[in-house]
């Protein structure tokens, strides 16, 4: 009897084995074709429309459907006072540097707060002005970098305090009108 039963037990086990690869095949296939069918519904923009993601249509010639959304203001511009001030040059002959430039704004209304914090603004720029190096100021990557600097520098200068509920004014671009190396 037990030579029967061991044919027996062998044909269960093979069957076993069958019904376990499809499981694993089976786990491991359908998570990838949903994730497959999901990313495809979202690329199209099915899906998104589905959970309500999409923007409200824009409204219509005769007035009806949703207010559109208000144009981009255009940006406002801050003129920045003249600075002169001596570069960072080894020897005894003083290079100069004759700055003028500015501030491009997101908001018109930001002017009063930055003209409130220009004392720090103009240390903060010159204090830089002092570090850098003649050849640092040399071609448009020169300027580039010294833009990106001064940028960085007004946005720190015209931060409110910590705690106030004032808005940050935001500086995008610092436009130069005049660079003069001397």
């Amino acid at each position: 009897m037990a030579s029967a039963a061991a044919p027996a037990a062998e044909a269960a086990e093979g069957e076993a084995k069958k019904g376990g690869g499809k499981k694993k095949l089976l786990l491991i296939a359908l998570p990838v074709i949903l994730i497959g069918a999901g990313a495809g519904l979202w690329f199209t923009g099915i899906l998104p429309g589905l959970l309500g993601m999409n923007p409200p249509p824009a409204q219509t010639a005769e007035g009806e459907g949703t207010p559109a959304a208000e144009a981009p203001r255009p940006p406002a511009f801050f003129d920045m006072p003249e600075i002169i001030t001596n570069l960072n040059v080894p020897g005894r002959r003083p290079v100069f540097v004759k700055l003028r430039s500015k501030l491009e704004i997101t908001r018109a209304e930001d002017s009063a707060a930055i003209q409130t914090a220009m004392p720090r603004l103009l240390d903060l720029f010159q204090t830089h002005l002092r570090e850098m190096r003649p050849e640092e100021l040399r071609g448009s990557a020169g300027t580039q970098r010294l833009r990106e600097e001064l940028v960085a520098r007004a946005n720190i200068a015209v931060a409110p305090p910590a705690g106030s509920n004032q808005p940050t004014p935001r500086i995008t671009d610092v436009l130069f009108t005049e660079i003069l190396v001397q």
